[in-house]
């Protein structure tokens, strides 16, 4: 493929990389939308997330499958497709206002944004010359955090400022504002889907793995496609239990005593802020200095104000919080990259197995609800202390790993 139609390619893949991060954005507000609509606990209402973890776990396979029948652009389109059904089944709490049914659309959704990942990470990532694979992944999720802020604002705006959230308002009108916001994006999916079919000549010629050489097995007897697999559980267990705490952290009064809405707005506009400028300048940064170094000053920082986070009280702490954001950005994309060149099996096994690992991060939301209702809110945070921990013994064991794979 020549530079030319692989920058071709790239543009429509990136705004892929949008649309998903502006749909998983509207988890944080929809947490704390639930929480208040059904009065449920910390631990209830982070079921909201749960089952988008459930379906990386068990779809995540499947996706890789229907890649393989069916190549990139059909892949695509039936991932959206699946997305508008899901948002479509939400709309079904308007004559029956379940929780149960709200997490059935979702797990729906969420299964569309399974398969999107599936063929958009490793795409993104073989869009041109190998040794720039981290900057165009990177910039690629730089286009994912931007849909993050304006997820986050969307559903801030349309769901937790609206009457039915407000003290007193009935069950009912909070579900007619969750099934507007869905409504809405039903029909920017649908847009989506058209671009994508207009455009479908540029992404028909992008290279992709054989799939049909890829099997998971493969990929578990490889040591650092595991510790990989163990650094995405983590880091994205860690990113979703902020996000998802961070609202209604910032709305009690011990904090920064916000509304709702404003707290959805702060971290829009700082916590995914931070991710949105982190990554774009992560993207400029790779091409100065290696992933795994980089990688390790984002660890090594998110551990630093975490730990600030649950020692200093009150605002300070949830200052700390939100900074992390701008840490976050750069992880995902480092650690599916750097997985990629260490792994002894083959990309397509090895990016199926980060994808699976994305499910079995949803323990670590579970654990901080439980901590949550249990210890308090403010203690639920030492969860995602722990694992950008980790994250940071994965990033610098780097140079040994580089080594290894050289002598393999």
């Amino acid at each position: 493929m020549t530079q030319g139609r692989a920058a071709a390619a790239f543009v429509p893949v990136t705004a892929l990389f949008f649309a998903w991060g502006f749909i998983c954005a509207n988890n944080d507000p929809l947490i704390a939308a639930m929480r208040t609509i059904f009065h449920l606990s910390y631990t209830a209402a982070l079921f909201t997330q749960i089952v988008f973890f459930l379906a990386f776990a068990t779809m995540s396979l499947p996706a890789a499958a229907l890649l393989a029948r069916l190549g990139a652009l059909r892949t695509i389109l039936a991932a959206l497709v699946t997305m508008i059904l899901g948002c479509l089944v939400i709309q079904g709490t308007a004559w029956a206002p379940h929780f149960a049914l709200v997490l059935a659309g979702l797990f729906v959704l969420a299964t569309g944004i399974v398969a999107l990942q599936v063929a958009a990470n490793p795409l993104a990532a073989m869009l041109g010359p190998s040794k720039h694979s981290h900057f165009r992944l990177t910039l690629a999720h730089s286009f994912n955090s931007l849909g993050m802020v304006c997820g986050v604002h969307f559903g801030a705006r349309l769901i937790l400022a609206s009457e039915g959230l407000q003290p007193g308002a009935a069950q009912l009108e909070g579900v007619a504002a969750i099934n507007r916001a869905f409504l809405i994006i039903a029909a920017l999916l649908a847009v989506l889907a058209l671009l994508v079919v207009l455009v479908r000549r540029k992404i028909a010629v992008a290279p992709m793995p054989d799939e049909r050489r890829a099997r998971l097995l493969d990929a578990m007897r490889s040591r650092q496609a595991l510790l990989g697999a163990g650094g995405i559980a983590l880091y994205v267990g860690a990113e979703v239990t902020i996000g998802s705490m961070l609202i209604l952290h910032l709305a009690s009064p011990r904090t920064l005593n916000l509304t709702l809405a404003e707290a959805g707005a702060f971290v829009a506009n700082f916590y995914w802020g931070g991710a949105l400028i982190g990554r774009f300048a992560g993207s400029w940064a790779l091409r100065r200095i290696s992933a795994p170094r980089l990688l390790m000053i984002a660890a090594g920082m998110a551990v630093l104000l975490c730990g600030s986070a649950l020692a200093l009280p009150g605002p300070s702490g949830a200052w700390c919080l939100l900074a992390v954001g701008l840490f976050n950005s750069v992880m995902f994309p480092a650690i599916f990259s750097i997985t990629l060149e260490r792994s002894s099996a083959s990309a397509s096994a090895t990016s199926g197995l980060l994808c699976v690992a994305i499910g079995a991060g949803a323990a670590l939301p579970l654990l901080a609800g439980e901590i949550a209702d249990h210890f308090g809110l403010h203690w639920s945070f030492a969860v995602a202390l722990a694992a950008y921990a980790y994250i940071l013994l994965f990033a610098t064991a780097g140079p040994a790993a580089a080594r290894e794979a050289g002598s393999a």
